[in-house]
């Protein structure tokens, strides 16, 4: 009987029976491509690691060094497999998680390994079989996995695909999504599709197109053949969000919320039983007790182990600098960190001597928006300094600032005292923690995102640290760094 309520688990016609196996069968061959792909990376990354400590030791033997990696290969890649499986890591394009799921995954694949090696009475000379296959393992199976995303959305791309998305809210909050979505269109891994909007109140035309109300979103969906509606709005009315969830899943489109503040609080909350009504407490964003020991611990490792390793580069800079440029190799620029109290930040001279005295006379050539003072083609700085500043190297002395206690390896930037200053009070929340050499905003767009951007990026920071957080930051800041974007 035409227009009869069915059940939507009812048999499908033949021709939607063979749609569907052929849906079934791009599933499995990106299951298995990605699978394939992981089991590669994690037997390269033990027989790398492998390959190190025979060669440190001068008992260079490949053939030997490739079954011992085949032997302790298959109950990683069994594990791996499971763990990524658990976090989403072989779900389909538009869900599957980024570097950070992948470097939590792999941290707790070498945490249950170890465990088990343990428990089975396994004894070790040394456990460096287990730290240095997951270092491995995040440079191998992080790159296969960004080459995997890249040549796949090239493929996709080059094919036709995108996904064609509605943004439904208000004003401000669709042209901020849309601006966001739109600076993401230039990555082959993000391939979007704005197609309109749909505002829940009059809303001038700022080049986006307007699809309807609200009430005429079954059409919208079929006449736009719409892949997924984004809600860009935090305060959107509940009762209009269920229906239009039901609407949407009835016909096969995904729906996502665009995260408000309060939402990425809420992470944080901790129930407060007791009274009439139930309370959740957001506790301060501060690293304390074990997760203080473990953030030190991390950047102690981790600066001692760069200082060493980039020596050579840092010794070179500094002669470069000492022959091209009259004034000190270093500069230190007195900083607000943590609570506001100044310390002495570490750079690489990149300007000439004195340039702090004629900044005032560059303000009205100011570029960036907020508080901040940036000028693409500032005069005072050197040569040898616009150099360094493209490629960052000009922050590598904030080493020894991590060291003494005063900086992160991963956090809040800090600012410049004239900065601080011009900060709104909603602003200096992320003076809660020490700052950072890196941090969320400097990997998600670095100058190219607008100020308070990058304060939203420094409280998500805030209220999900893990250290497979700060690892995944530290992995994509020198890809963030190569490619140069924003850095002036």
């Amino acid at each position: 009987i035409p227009g009869r309520e069915h059940d939507v688990r009812r048999k499908r016609p033949p021709v939607l029976r063979f749609l569907l196996r052929m849906e079934t069968l791009r599933q499995i061959g990106r299951i298995v491509s990605l699978f394939v792909l992981d089991a590669a990376g994690v037997y390269a990354a033990i027989l790398g690691a492998l390959c190190l400590k025979a060669a440190v030791r001068h008992r260079w033997d490949f053939a030997a060094s490739a079954d011992q990696a085949y032997h302790f290969a298959t109950f990683a890649v069994l594990l791996t497999a499971l763990l990524f499986a658990r976090s989403g890591l072989y779900a389909d394009r538009a869900s599957r998680p980024g570097l950070r799921a992948v470097v939590s995954s792999l941290f707790w694949v070498m945490v249950v390994a170890l465990v088990y090696a343990q428990a089975d009475g396994q004894d070790f000379q040394s456990y460096y079989i287990f730290w240095g296959s997951l270092i491995f393992s995040i440079v191998v199976v992080g790159a296969a996995r960004w080459a995997y995303e890249v040549l796949t959305g090239i493929l996709l791309r080059a094919a036709g695909y995108h996904r064609r998305a509605v943004l439904i809210g208000t004003n401000e909050h669709i042209d901020a999504v849309a601006h966001a979505l739109s600076a993401g269109q230039r990555s082959v891994l993000s391939p979007i599709d704005v197609v309109g909007f749909i505002s829940l109140t009059p809303r001038p035309n700022n080049g986006l197109r307007s699809l309807g109300s609200l009430d005429e979103l079954p059409r919208i969906l079929d006449e736009h053949s719409i892949d997924e509606v984004i809600i860009a709005d935090p305060a959107f009315p509940q009762q209009q969000a269920v229906e239009l969830v039901d609407t949407c899943h009835q016909v096969g489109v995904r729906v996502r919320v665009a995260p408000s503040t309060m939402e990425i609080l809420v992470h944080r909350a901790e129930f407060v039983p007791g009274g009439a009504v139930p309370l959740f407490e957001l506790r301060s964003p501060v690293f304390e007790g074990f997760d203080y020991v473990v953030k030190r611990s991390f950047d102690i490792v981790m600066a001692f182990g760069m200082l060493l390793v980039l020596s050579p580069l840092l010794l070179l800079c500094a002669l470069t600098i000492w022959l091209t440029s009259r004034g000190p190799i270093l500069y230190r620029s007195m900083r607000p960190g943590i609570g506001g109290t100044p310390f002495a930040c570490l750079k690489f001279r990149t300007m000439t001597d004195g340039a702090d005295g004629i900044q005032h006379h560059l303000e009205p050539h100011n570029e960036a928006d907020g508080p901040l003072f940036k000028i693409r083609d500032d005069p005072r700085v050197t040569r040898i300094g616009r150099l360094l500043r493209r490629f960052s190297i000009d922050e590598l002395p904030q080493l020894g600032n991590v060291i003494r206690g005063e900086m992160s390896l991963v956090g809040p930037r800090p600012l410049p005292q004239r900065d601080y200053d011009k900060l709104e009070q909603w602003h200096r929340k992320r003076y809660l923690v020490l700052p950072g050499m890196t941090g969320l905003w400097q990997v998600s767009g670095r100058s190219g995102l607008d100020f308070d951007d990058m304060v939203r990026l420094d409280f998500l920071y805030l209220e999900r640290w893990s250290v497979s957080l700060d690892l995944s930051i530290l992995v994509k800041t020198l890809p963030a760094v190569l490619a140069r974007r924003g850095a002036y």
